[in-house]
């Protein structure tokens, strides 16, 4: 293995000893914890952030191909029971965001072998349904809310790229580009609230890395360069995907960086690799040894504390934690990529 490669197995170690538990104590079953050290309604996973577990899945998926094994095989088969048990027998919530997140690591556990096609018949179903002509298009946030979002919109439209639906991935992709990318930064803003016609422009390192994806899976490679050095300039100073904090937030940094390794080989200006590789050194030389291996920063260019973490540590989430890992698994798919 390369160094990358190690960091990477290191992390996944770290959060697997860490997080992964049974769900309500039955045989068979694994999920992560949504805290370290666990409160005592995540040691029961009645604390449940259903997209946070979608995003650990996919990263289980990034560890299996960096460095295949039976036995992980059999834990992303036994995960991907327990989300639908745990989700009480559903694939499926009110959030469209939610289960295109699933909806993307279960069509890459498709690719490992396993059956999945009950949940991505579920789950593309109702992102189709989830498409209104309100406001030109795109598909809800959530159902019965009047919010549009690239959240949602941007890895749906990857989800609908991914199945051979490009007419529908345009769709949500184009709706994006209309009303979502700002004219003058080229940053992706989160969203339009349609009843006022608000925009909502917070900037979230997420929304630009679910946009990225959606005009790279559409080979549209002049946004996708456009979007990179957005990036880069507004929201990586010193080449560090900025962090931003704990909770769901823990999330968006390693979302970005996703999309920006799968980029990279595909663009001569080295700029999407270069943001990666800091990133991930940055990350790993700032994490904090404890028994069960690295804790990752919520913040990749700030060291993370010391132990023992406070109540309110963002690094005690599972999503921070996630995060990092998924970040060093990107890392190590450009370790010999010039």
């Amino acid at each position: 293995m390369t160094a990358l490669a190690d960091r990477a197995a290191a992390a996944e170690r770290a959060v697997r000893d860490r997080h992964l538990r049974r769900v309500w104590g039955l045989p068979g079953t694994v999920l992560g914890r949504s805290g370290w050290p666990a409160s005592a309604s995540q040691r029961v996973h009645w604390h449940w952030n259903y997209w946070w577990q979608a995003h650990l899945l996919d990263t289980l998926v990034d560890a299996q191909l960096r460095d295949p094994s039976p036995e992980r095989l059999r834990l992303i088969d036994r995960f991907v029971g327990s989300v639908r048990l745990r989700n009480f027998g559903r694939w499926i919530n009110d959030y469209y965001d939610d289960i295109a997140w699933l909806g993307l690591a279960l069509q890459r556990v498709g690719h490992l072998g396993l059956d999945v096609r009950g949940g991505l018949e579920a789950i593309s179903s109702r992102l189709r349904e989830g498409w209104t002509d309100d406001a030109g298009g795109g598909i809800w946030w959530r159902a019965g809310d009047d919010f549009k979002n690239a959240p949602a919109n941007g890895p749906a439209a990857i989800f609908h790229a991914r199945e051979g639906a490009a007419e529908h991935a345009a769709g949500l992709t184009g709706w994006m580009t209309e009303r979502l990318v700002d004219p003058e930064s080229g940053l992706v803003w989160d969203g339009l609230r349609v009843g006022s016609g608000e925009l909502v422009k917070h900037i979230f390192t997420y929304c630009q890395g679910v946009y990225l994806g959606a005009c790279l899976e559409l080979s549209e490679m002049d946004r996708v360069e456009h979007t990179i050095h957005a990036v880069a300039a507004h929201v990586a100073p010193n080449g560090v995907i900025r962090g931003q904090g704990g909770g769901d937030g823990g999330l968006f940094a390693g979302i970005l960086a996703r999309y920006l390794a799968l980029a990279a080989p595909l663009l001569p200006s080295g700029v999407a690799r270069d943001l990666v590789l800091h990133s991930a050194e940055a990350c790993w030389t700032g994490a904090t040894e404890t028994s069960h291996g690295p804790l990752f920063s919520a913040d990749w260019a700030t060291p993370a504390p010391s132990l023992p973490l406070t109540p309110e540590a963002p690094e005690r989430d599972l999503s921070v934690q996630v995060s990092a890992w998924m970040l060093l698994e990107a890392a190590a798919t450009l370790d010999h990529r010039v």
